[in-house]
């Protein structure tokens, strides 16, 4: 796989954060973001970081690691890890990549990061090359073209999918969204908007214009909205 991988470690001990970290910087092609010590402080930063994988502790205050991945898309391959052997078929209902005992030796943790490896390169394999995706919205499944797609906002805890005929709302996050498209065609310009490069009319001072919207371009996302773009 040719880009690293983005690691986060969710666990409320600091000493089991610290063993996790260490295997990650000793492994070839992974890299660690970020760290949380909660399942709430998790949902936050994933809104923040760009995420593959994530190491999950079960036990932990407030919200578990089993309810974390409720909370999910599947947008991310989950290791989960716990002290208990018990919560493994918990786990795997909930579709999981791997599911670590501690203490874990390095062996089983390359096997899991393996497991992650090969469903993460599978997945942008199909991504690149899907035309349409499903969406609930309204109490309905639609089916959506992406072609007819011209842009993603963000709205609170939702997203509001415009094309050109009407707009869909659909509960899920801007970085679960921008997983599922493929990166060929879409691209994120702002922490509020991804656009179709396809509709893009034309650009001019940091501003995309895709029909009669105007979106502006984020300092953080110009570099990689110029970088898909195909100049003469």
């Amino acid at each position: 796989m040719a880009s690293e991988l983005n690691c986060m470690i969710v666990d409320d001990d600091p000493i089991f954060r610290q063993y996790i970290s260490k295997q990650i910087k000793e492994t070839n092609g992974l890299k660690l973001v970020t760290e949380a010590e909660s399942a709430a402080n998790a949902l936050d930063l994933l809104e923040e970081h760009e995420v593959d994988i994530i190491f999950l502790d079960v036990q932990m205050p407030e919200m578990t690691g089993i309810e974390l991945t409720q909370r999910l898309n599947n947008g991310y391959e989950v290791i989960l890890v716990t002290a208990n052997d018990s919560y493994a078929v918990d786990a795997f209902e909930q579709k999981v990549t791997d599911y670590l005992v501690k203490p874990f030796e390095y062996e089983r943790f390359s096997q899991a990061i393996s497991k992650a490896q090969k469903n993460i390169e599978a997945f942008r394999k199909k991504k690149n090359i899907i035309e349409h995706i499903f969406i609930k919205s309204d109490g309905k499944i639609v089916h959506l073209r992406l072609q007819d797609v011209l842009f993603v906002e963000a709205l609170a805890d939702y997203v509001v999918i415009n094309t050109e005929a009407k707009k869909y709302i659909v509960h899920h996050t801007m970085k679960g969204v921008e997983k599922k498209l493929p990166v060929h065609r879409f691209v994120r310009v702002h922490r509020s908007f991804i656009v179709n490069i396809e509709k893009i009319d034309y650009i001019e001072d940091l501003t995309v214009h895709i029909k009669a919207k105007s979106i502006p371009i984020g300092a953080s996302y110009k570099e990689t909205l110029y970088n898909t773009m195909n100049f003469l």
